[in-house]
């Protein structure tokens, strides 16, 4: 009656192991740490830059615990603050600027558990402290640059097919084109709306003059808002990867906000510096190379040039090309900047079987683009990011023909390149301004007192209801209390598995979620309590008790779970976290206060067969 089959011990077992060692990496604490990471696209995190941060410190005595390579960074770990901060500035020396050497904290887990996955759970900004900005995009300048951009497009399209107008204007957020009559407005209308499905078209008449009017759809307008969201987000990430902060948060919040955190960040004025910073994208012709693909093949010039000797109007600048720098001799005049950039994306080339880069560009950028190439046929073209005050060429392809507003740059060689390449050209300046509307500083040593306070409650808390428990339910309160410990160790455990952040409100879920699990269990010792008053035997009690309150506490389990989801869906933030800590706390009290007491209880009664009592209180 009260025995589970073994394979249902050893599940019950196996998942208490689980969540033992994957709960452990939380408690070995943090080394401070030193984290290097390129700063340019084609610098690549590698054994060659293993070696040099190796090499670095070794001839600067500097011993570490652990020297590591993962996908983004190398990462150094020291036995203590003053070391870190040498080999901070050791290697920041040896690499320059070309790299982000940043200051960082790593996990001290040993080995065995980090080749498992097991890694602690991340600390919020208000247990590790931090900045906290939250900023609102302008979203009336994101149309009113869309307007403008249609408003040249509108000209050109015109003007390319030979359509007489009297002219382009804006009302408003509406853009008007005059007509001298009916006929030339109806050809301009079929051009336009082909070229420009996103808006709404209208014709009427004056008094001279034949009207067109156009206006952005709302699905349009919202893509074009999410869509200056979405890179404005992608350059804010960009930039904070510079401050090197471990695990910043970067999200957006509601329609035209974005939170941005930065655990571990104390100088507000630098991340403001740097969360503002722009970026120049430029399009500048190539006047010598050294790769014979293409006109204006010329390595004698580019010698001449690395010895000093740089023709006026040109600039030696290096791209990298097949696994090595190819060094290019650029004009200074530039075709286009990224203010004429309208959209960047990457997609597949059907033809080909390669990726390519479809840019599409402004009127001004587009005329400008046609006047470049029309004579640059088979000569190359240098996309130039420059950040900081310096220039690196994320692409110098070749053009095969004469370009306008739209085109495509390929060879890309694989859709990863392609994808980085489009998100580099977008991401080169903010697509919006955007505004600080709430700044917050969370000192260190408040995260810690947080992090204190917030233990000892869940301490004192599950202390005094074991205390309770033992005291009014006496073995079975101690069952009671060691499946609560049970569902502690496997509530940290997934929130270690999933890589959360744990806030303050989410350690107030997990002081919330104990004392929920306490219930399922007083409801199964009163269960088994009435059966037994009812004279009914105490193994048929045991066995009636967990049957009869499982109903009871899958009910009461699943509204709960309704409003933590609820919480999650419509929620946002801090808000959202405590509902994460909350809905697994659920599931992990069910698991534990059902099963795994169930499991001691069969343990310690249920080989008995003749049981005459039971120690309940």
């Amino acid at each position: 009656m009260n025995h589970y089959p073994l394979w249902k011990n050893l599940i019950i077992v196996g998942m208490l192991v689980l969540g033992l060692v994957y709960t452990l990496p939380n408690f070995y604490g943090e080394s401070p740490a030193v984290q290097v990471m390129p700063l340019r696209s084609h610098l690549k995190v590698d054994a060659a830059l293993l070696k040099r941060v190796e090499d670095a410190l070794k001839s600067a005595q500097i011993s570490t615990e652990v020297l590591s390579q993962d996908a983004t960074a190398i990462k150094a770990r020291f036995s203590d603050i003053d070391t870190q901060g040498k080999a901070k500035d050791i290697l920041q020396a040896q690499l320059g600027d070309d790299y982000i050497v940043a200051l960082n904290l790593l996990p001290r887990s040993p080995h065995w558990l980090t080749s498992l996955n097991a890694l602690p759970m991340y600390l919020g900004l208000d247990l590790r402290g931090g900045v906290h900005f939250m900023l609102q995009v302008d979203m009336k300048h994101v149309l009113d640059k869309a307007l403008d951009t249609a408003t040249s497009d509108f000209r050109v399209t015109l003007r390319e097919q030979n359509i007489p107008y009297a002219g382009v204007s804006r009302e408003g957020n509406s853009l008007s084109v005059k007509f001298r009559g009916a006929e030339t407005r109806s050809k301009g209308l079929s051009e336009l709306s082909s070229s420009n499905r996103g808006m709404d078209f209208n014709d009427s008449d004056s008094s001279k003059d034949f009207l067109l009017t156009a206006k952005f759809k709302l699905q349009e307008e919202q893509v074009i808002q999410k869509a200056a969201v979405q890179q404005n987000l992608t350059t804010l990430r960009n930039r904070v990867n510079e401050l090197g902060v471990s695990e910043p948060v970067i999200q957006q919040q509601g329609a035209d906000r974005i939170i941005v955190q930065l655990p571990g960040m104390q100088d507000t004025t630098r991340a403001e510096a740097i969360l503002g910073r722009t970026a120049t994208l430029q399009v500048r012709m190539v006047e010598a190379h050294t790769h014979p693909d293409a006109r204006d093949y010329s390595p004698e010039k580019i010698e001449a040039a690395k010895r000093g000797i740089i023709p006026a109007g040109t600039e030696l600048l290096y791209s990298r090309r097949d696994g090595r720098d190819e060094p290019l001799l650029l004009s200074k005049q530039v075709v286009f900047t990224g203010e004429n950039l309208t959209g960047a994306d990457a997609s597949i080339d059907q033809q080909n079987s390669g990726s390519v880069v479809s840019v599409k560009l402004d009127a001004k950028g587009g005329i400008a683009m046609k006047n470049a190439t029309r004579e640059g046929v088979k000569r190359r073209m240098a996309v130039v990011l420059i950040e900081k005050g310096v220039a690196e060429i994320l692409t110098a392809p070749t053009i095969q023909s004469e370009l306008s507003n739209r085109f495509q740059i390929t060879g890309m060689r694989s859709t990863e390149e392609a994808n980085d390449l489009a998100l580099l050209m977008r991401a080169g300046a903010l697509a919006a301004p955007m505004e600080i509307v709430e700044k917050r500083t969370v000192g260190p040593s408040l995260g810690a007192e947080n992090i204190a306070r917030g233990f000892h409650s869940t301490q004192i808390g599950f202390v005094a209801i074991a205390i309770f428990m033992i005291v009014y339910y006496l073995v079975f309160g101690g069952v009671s209390v060691l499946s609560l410990g049970a569902n502690l160790l496997l509530l940290v455990a997934l929130l270690s598995m999933l890589q959360a952040t744990l806030t303050l409100p989410g350690m107030a879920a997990i002081a919330l979620t104990l004392g929920m699990a306490i219930d399922s269990n007083v409801l199964i010792n009163e269960r088994i309590r009435e059966e037994l008053r009812n004279g009914i035997p105490p193994q048929t009690a045991i066995n009636a008790g967990y049957d009869n309150a499982f109903a009871t506490i899958l009910d009461s389990n699943i509204t709960t779970l309704i409003v933590g989801i609820a919480l999650f869906m419509f929620g946002s933030g801090p808000i959202r976290g405590f509902a994460v800590v909350l809905c697994l706390g659920i599931m992990t009290s069910m698991f534990s206060s059902v099963l795994v007491s169930r499991a001691m209880v069969n343990l310690i009664y249920g080989r008995k067969v003749r049981l005459a009592k039971v120690s309940i209180g």
